[in-house]
């Protein structure tokens, strides 16, 4: 395991102060501002912890005695998070039925709230089977890594420490991009899609919440690139768009490994109003649809 990756695991593990109240601290970003993926991993992590070990036995075919895993989380931005104070977790514990479990989760700093996340979690259940085909992509180990990659486009930063931001950020997780990503082709409008493979950069326990954790940092990194790519700019990086997340909403279908290959697969069907929407879905490497992701942004274009 990776000391970057040991170095998020700690992050992730948030202190308890009270009974439904967690800590937690903020690592280095790119940018001058906590990253909204860490915030809503740590808030789910939170929610996480208050889910009974063991529920009554449920309705239909859940099981007794099994963990709620999480199926769902809806989420909005606030305000700007400061990466050099604490962020507090307060959560409710909304209901704890026989199939689902709800939590709500309000992220503090400062005495203001910076993020509201609402989460659920179910107990196994068999039912009805379909998903949508997992679209075609090149092997990720054909592909670069981003200490590999990035330098390639060093000159596209006004900031010549942003290469060595970008990676250190990047460090815990192994994310290769299928196609040049939007700093690389500044200028040049494309199809509003893009393609990462990611996973971490070593093996994690067998704890599902800690994977389904780990899937929503990375799932922040690049969702409103296809917004980008649409119109030719190149990002926050670059500077020419100003924006960040707004909302956030992920649904978990079926059991997977964040240390194993998963396919981000994204697109952005809409911007407008200043802000640009992206949906995206998650496979493992085998075919399995694994999660559904969809956000919204701002993205402004700077006024001279």
């Amino acid at each position: 395991m990776s000391s970057a990756l040991d170095s998020l695991l700690d992050l992730l593990d948030l202190e308890q102060i009270e009974r439904d109240i967690f800590r937690g601290t903020s690592r280095s970003a790119v940018v001058p501002r906590v990253f909204g993926g860490q915030v809503a991993a740590q808030a789910l992590v939170a929610a996480g912890r208050t889910v009974p070990a063991e529920l009554p036995r449920a309705l239909g075919s859940a099981r007794a005695g099994e963990t709620p895993s999480a199926h769902s989380l809806h989420s909005y931005f606030l305000r700007m998070g400061d990466p050099g104070a604490p962020i507090v977790y307060s959560v409710d514990r909304i209901r704890d039925g026989r199939s689902f479990t709800t939590r709500r989760v309000v992220a503090v700093q400062h005495g203001q709230p910076i993020f509201h996340l609402s989460a659920s979690f179910q107990t196994h259940e068999e039912g009805l089977e379909h998903q949508a085909a997992m679209p075609s992509a090149p092997d990720p180990e054909t592909l670069p890594t981003a200490a590999q990659m990035l330098p390639r486009y060093a000159d596209r930063f006004s900031d010549p420490g942003i290469v060595d931001r970008m990676i250190e950020a990047r460090a815990a997780v192994d994310l290769r991009y299928v196609d040049a990503p939007p700093f690389g082709t500044v200028g040049e409008p494309r199809e509003p899609r893009s393609q990462v493979w990611f996973r971490t950069n070593g093996k994690l326990a067998d704890d599902p919440l800690l994977h389904v954790c780990m899937a929503t940092y990375v799932s922040d990194m690049t969702l409103l690139d296809s917004v980008l790519l649409a119109h030719g700019r190149g990002g926050w990086t670059v500077g020419d768009v100003v924006g960040a997340s707004l909302d956030h909403a992920m649904w978990f279908h079926r059991p997977f490994r964040a240390d194993e290959w998963l396919l981000y697969d994204q697109e952005s069907p809409s911007a407008s109003g200043g802000r640009g929407l992206g949906q995206a879905r998650i496979y493992t490497q085998d075919g399995r649809l694994a999660i559904t992701v969809i956000q919204e942004g701002v993205v402004r274009v700077p006024r001279d």
